[in-house]
């Protein structure tokens, strides 16, 4: 299993980013995903879930309306876009595969 995250980098508040996440070494399109973040001292937080078809989503209280996760099990490729980002968005982000296989991650920095 492998997963490679991209996408992150440093953004003012108000700003958007989107994430990438490339899957490969096992059946994309089988398995439901997850983006994890965790910010700097603290511990990981759950972000947002999606099914297999991509029509089930789930999110942390904190990012709905603002974060969307969605999927191409063509590519293999697994999204995170997040809009109207806050200084506390800013944090270690990395996908996850329901059995926890995860990857390094991308670091998304929230600043003025």
């Amino acid at each position: 299993v492998q997963l490679v995250e991209s996408g992150g980098g440093m953004v003012q508040p108000g700003g958007s980013l989107r994430l990438s996440c490339a899957a490969s070494g096992f059946t994309f399109s089988s398995s439901a995903m997850r983006w994890y973040r965790q910010p700097p001292g603290k511990e990981r937080e759950f972000v947002a879930v999606i099914s297999t078809n991509g029509e089930g989503t789930n999110y942390k209280d904190s990012v709905k309306g603002r974060f969307t996760v969605s999927r191409d099990n063509a590519k293999n490729t697994l999204y995170l876009q997040m809009n109207s980002l806050k200084p506390e968005d800013t944090a270690l982000y990395y996908c996850a595969t329901i059995n926890g296989h995860r990857g390094q991650g991308t670091q998304v920095t929230v600043s003025s």
